[in-house]
């Protein structure tokens, strides 16, 4: 590469010669406040990208029967912290389908396949997406600048060398974080493609029931039947949108116990992602539970990563086997003697292309990769090594070239964590609300609407608030007769876990209950002991919670009005 060592640079450059291609994707990408620029050529491609950029957005007939020489010599001339995002507007999908895709995938290297049409919105969050993982390279390449001047000084100063070493550490934490985070975004790109595919199928599911359903003559039971289906896309849409998440927030490590069995069916719908199609995934665990004390995102992480190693080493269709084994003991891993302890096993097989036995030894060493220059940056399997010698296990391979290669993860096998009891019962079959009134807490206002629509469905009299200052002031110091509190999470100013927090010092008594699709709170600090319902949830699922949390307390007749009367307070 002829740019310098230190530009930045998020451009995104756009080939697309034929048509209007160039001219849309330019205005579209400038609405949503991006920098870009249109090459009218390959040969001006280079020249730009030899400046340094952030991105490339190129259609496929702009390449299909172009001299791409200088382009693959320059994405092979890439440093080691590099690995230009590019993005193809393809007319016949992805490498599974369009062999032009394969061809040019080889050559790109890390490249995301856009069909067209699309929507708009797609394509900018498909560009920002790209820029997010350039920016992530430019952050990388600056640690790394960062930690080989530190060595530099470390020499030079032995006079102070405890203080330096001190720095160091601090310094090395950061970088194995950012490390971390690198390794796991790595992975989460590799399901992004197959996420939205997937969701795309599921919209296609509810879309469909839902023109069905607008019909004035449909029968019953196929009305019964569309309505199920919508409900159960949804519950399968919740479900993604949940493991994705929680699989890509970034905290700290947190070790927990968790039952490994359950872990992996819940990884496999994610593997089945990262695979596609070509590649059958299979999950072998046993009748008995197993429990290891780790943290399980970064679990999932060495999963994804072992799942993407095995995936690249299958050429065309093949097999992956997840196979999990309790009570084994350790063997002896390069050199290091194992452990006749209990350990959890849990190995991945796959048929492909197999290991050298010359690179057996260095495959979990950072940067180290086996693949084409551009097709990856060698960091998946050394996250694997890393997490596993954190734990307290460790990681093997054993491999034949031409047969296929098995990757097994052991970590310590602990015993199943004492759950505590919930005494209280469970109503069940009970929706009336008895008039009893909740105030309801949501910025967002189809959303604060539709929850005050299915809370007075359900027998409830309710109010409105758009914030927690508001709700706040509502309820006063003795609640202004208020029997439940509704709220959501994340709004702007006091968060909803702030204004629970409050109540139960103001209100110790007054039962609230809280709703989120997703939040970093949540997730770095817990609920608090509150009540969680996750979006999106049923109006049986709130029906629930309420009589839980509400049992049999009365209602105050004079602070009823009509039952089922909404005040709004915005």
């Amino acid at each position: 590469m002829n740019a310098r060592d230190d530009a930045v640079s998020e451009r995104v450059l756009i080939l697309a010669p034929h048509g209007r291609d160039a001219a849309l994707a330019l205005q579209l990408l400038r609405s949503a406040d991006l920098t870009a620029q249109v090459v009218a050529d390959l040969p001006g491609l280079v020249r730009e990208l030899m400046a340094t950029a952030g991105a490339v957005l190129v259609t496929e007939e702009a390449m299909r029967t172009a001299d791409v020489a200088d382009l693959s010599r320059w994405v092979e001339a890439q440093p080691a912290w590099s690995d230009m995002p590019f993005i193809l507007l393809t007319r016949q999908g992805g490498v599974d389908r369009n062999p032009t895709a394969a061809r040019l995938s080889r050559i790109l290297g890390n490249v995301s396949f856009l069909e067209r049409p699309f929507h708009p919105t797609t394509l900018i969050s498909v560009v920002m997406a790209a820029l997010r993982g350039r920016r992530r390279q430019y952050e990388a390449r600056a640690r790394l600048d960062e930690l080989h001047a530190r060595e530099a000084q470390l020499r030079e100063l032995n006079a102070t060398l405890e203080s330096r070493v001190a720095l160091a550490v601090d310094e090395r934490t950061l970088a194995e974080e950012a490390l971390r985070q690198s390794q796991k975004m790595e992975a989460v790109g590799q399901l992004t493609g197959g996420v939205a595919h997937d969701f795309n199928n599921l919209l296609t599911i509810i879309r469909s029931s839902v023109d069905f359903l607008r019909r004035p003559n449909l029968p019953e039971d196929r009305r019964r039947r569309y309505m199920d289906a919508v409900s159960d896309t949804v519950d399968r849409a919740a479900k993604l949108t949940g493991q994705l998440l929680a699989f890509a927030r970034r905290q700290a490590l947190k070790p927990e116990t968790f039952e490994v069995g359950g872990c992996l069916r819940d990884v496999a719908d994610m593997l089945d992602t990262v695979t596609g199609a070509r590649i059958h995934v299979v999950l072998e665990t046993p009748e008995e539970d197993c429990h290891v004390h780790c943290d399980r995102s970064q679990f999932e992480t060495a999963l994804i990563n072992m799942a993407v190693n095995a995936r690249d080493a299958i050429e065309g269709e093949g097999t992956l086997v997840l196979r999990l084994a309790c009570g084994q003991p350790m063997p002896a891993i390069r050199g290091h003697v194992g452990s006749r302890a209990h350990f959890v096993a849990v190995s991945l097989s796959d048929n492909g292309s197999g290991i050298a036995p010359e690179q057996l030894s260095r495959i979990f060493e950072p940067f180290f990769t086996t693949k084409e220059v551009g097709k990856g940056t060698g960091l998946g399997l050394s996250q694997v090594f890393g997490f596993a010698k954190q734990s307290g296990g460790d990681v093997d391979v054993s491999s034949r070239l031409g047969v296929g290669s098995v990757f097994t993860l052991y970590l310590p096998e602990v015993t199943a964590p004492v759950e505590a009891v919930d005494a209280r019962p469970i109503p069940t079959g009970r929706t009336d609300g008895l008039g009893r009134r909740v105030l309801v807490v949501e910025d967002n206002v189809e959303v604060g609407r539709f929850a005050t629509q299915i809370l007075e469905d359900l027998g409830y009299a309710t109010e409105w608030t758009a914030n927690a200052e508001a709700a706040l002031e509502r309820l006063g110091p003795d609640g202004g007769g208020v029997d439940a509190v509704f709220s959501d999470v994340v709004m702007p100013g006091m968060s909803g876990v702030a204004l629970a927090e409050a109540l139960r010092q103001r209100l110790p008594h007054l039962p609230v209950v809280l709703a989120s699709g997703y939040s970093h709170v949540l997730a770095e600090e817990g609920v608090h002991g509150f009540e969680l319902l996750h979006k999106p949830y049923s109006a049986e699922q709130l029906s629930r919670v309420l009589c839980r949390m509400l049992g049999d307390r009365t209602v105050q007749p004079s602070l009823i009005g009509d039952q089922g009367t909404r005040q709004t307070r915005r």
